[in-house]
């Protein structure tokens, strides 16, 4: 399959696809757009204007104009000066997205790049030649600079690319792959670092994961609603309605429908239990604004897929006259950063609300269950020491979840006095996500245990599929055993959507 894109109608469904590594073109618009909008570029530089990126120098150099037989030699500099980044790399569905999304922000015709630019990184996508970008370096302003530089340096034979799984030299692939190295025009280096798309891919890697651990969430704790033996009235659509938080009432509705048909509930309707603990009473309150502001950033990121985030931005005359090039700063990534920390305490409260169950479910005097949802206690030490992992994974969310977006540091001798610190916090998001996931697991581990204690009665039809999945990687604990893959198996499971989208609660 293959996606054609209209760079100024992207939205999440087409994001997931090309984060899930879909192939994709532009439509004939867009690359009709960038042609005019090269031309442009031609007839600026052909006119003698003076502008910023195109025949001057970068930054605090800004005011130094370059003339015309080094603006080709002016652009090479940028991107070798560039591609200083450090750190481990970008994973390669997030380089690879990373590059989807500079050629749609290059594809809505206002960066004056031309079609070449744009075959050059179709090329190596097509090839699955993922140039290796290191993940630090980018303050978030003035763009992405560093891991932008480096998806550009492979396209000119510079740098290391991994080819299906093989860490090469760029040049070298070049060759195998009879591909030439892109020599780049006026302002196309500009074009293509400036920009907000590694902060963005990031982001929106940790936000689909956040998705699925929210999902895998809302289903662990109806699992625990009925292994605790727990109420299911403070789920009551009347009560969310009253409040009228959107997040609450979708939250309680994914609920109940879980829990709709629960011989384990049906069992204890009228035992005068009035009130369960706050992580089992306030999931939709907790996880509603949990999702009220994981869709709060989806609309942002959203936003910021298909934005032209590029400095100087090209807009073309009436009739091919009065062309200009304004420079601006929509490369400054703030709206990425405080996306990206709100999706961080988002993780960091789901994530925060399972452990408590969990660590409920493992208490008999909370419980009423076996102590750490094992018969044989003192010989074996069933699940104590998970429920102390959890723990340390909600610690450990907590020192990662304060927010980056509100730092800065000027860089650039000053001239660029204020930073958004946007894929710090993209980075951030991805490891809470991540954590969360494990946090997620391991409720779903101490949730089936717990219901197995209540047979012959049966949850409901859906959880009980959700019982299944996890009996498939976690069996029924008779004796302690070696848990570490077990939970491995189970946060994958979660991270790739195989618990919340095989119970089909996605609205």
């Amino acid at each position: 399959m293959t996606l054609t894109l209209n760079p100024e109608a992207i939205d999440l469904a087409a994001l997931r696809q090309l984060w899930q590594g879909t192939a994709f073109t532009l439509d004939d618009a867009s690359l009709d757009r960038i042609r005019a909008s090269a031309a442009s570029v031609e007839r600026i530089v052909a006119g003698g204007e003076t502008v910023y990126g195109v025949n001057t120098g970068f930054g605090l150099l800004a005011n130094t104009r370059i003339p015309p037989d080094r603006l080709a030699e002016l652009q090479r500099n940028l991107i070798l000066s560039h591609s200083c980044g450090l750190g481990e790399p970008l994973p390669r569905h997030v380089a690879r997205l990373m590059i989807a999304l500079k050629i749609v922000g290059v594809g809505r015709g206002y960066s004056g790049v031309r079609p070449a630019v744009i075959d050059a990184l179709q090329a190596l996508l097509t090839h699955d030649a993922i140039p290796v970008i290191p993940s630090q370096g980018s303050v978030g302003a003035s763009g992405d600079l560093a891991p932008l530089a480096h998806m550009t340096a492979a396209c000119m034979g510079e740098g290391w690319i991994d080819l299906g799984g093989e860490k090469l030299r760029a040049g070298d692939v070049l060759v195998r792959l009879n591909l030439e190295p892109l020599t780049l025009g006026p302002k196309e280096g500009l074009a293509l670092i400036n920009g907000t798309q590694a902060s963005t891919a990031i982001a929106l890697d940790a936000l689909f994961m956040a998705e699925r651990v929210f999902w895998a969430a809302i289903g662990a704790g109806a699992l625990s609603v009925d292994a605790l033996k727990g109420s299911v009235k403070p789920f009551d659509k009347r009560i969310s309605d009253v409040r009228g938080q959107p997040g609450q009432i979708a939250a309680a509705a994914a609920t109940r429908d879980l829990l709709d048909g629960s011989e384990i509930v049906a069992s204890h309707h009228r035992c005068g239990r009035v009130q369960d603990p706050y992580s089992f009473r306030c999931q939709p309150q907790v996880m509603g604004a949990a999702l009220d502001l994981l869709t709060n950033a989806a609309r942002t990121l959203e936003i910021e897929a298909g934005a032209v985030t590029d400095n100087p931005i090209v807009f073309e005359g009436a009739d091919g006259s009065g062309d200009i090039a304004i420079s601006g700063g929509n490369f400054h990534a703030q709206p990425v950063a405080f996306a990206a920390d709100i999706i961080s305490m988002a993780l960091c409260e789901i994530g925060s609300l399972s452990e408590r169950r969990t660590s409920v479910l493992v208490d008999p005097k909370m419980s009423g269950l076996p102590a750490f949802l094992t018969d044989d206690g003192g010989v074996n030490s069933g699940l104590m020491i998970p429920q102390v992992t959890a723990a340390a994974l909600v610690s450990e969310n907590k020192s990662l979840a304060f927010p980056i977006s509100v730092d800065s540091i000027p860089t650039s001798a000053g001239q660029e006095d204020h930073v958004s610190m946007a894929p710090i916090a993209a980075r951030k998001a991805a490891t809470i996500a991540r954590n969360a996931a494990g946090i997620i697991a391991v409720e779903l581990i101490a949730a089936a245990q717990g219901v197995d204690y209540h047979a012959p009665l049966k949850t409901s039809a859906k959880l009980q599929q959700l019982h299944a999945k996890v009996r498939t990687l976690s069996p029924h604990l008779e004796t302690d055993r070696y848990w570490a893959d077990e939970m491995a198996a189970l946060q994958a499971a979660v991270l790739a959507g195989e618990i919340g989208d095989s119970m089909s609660m996605r609205a």
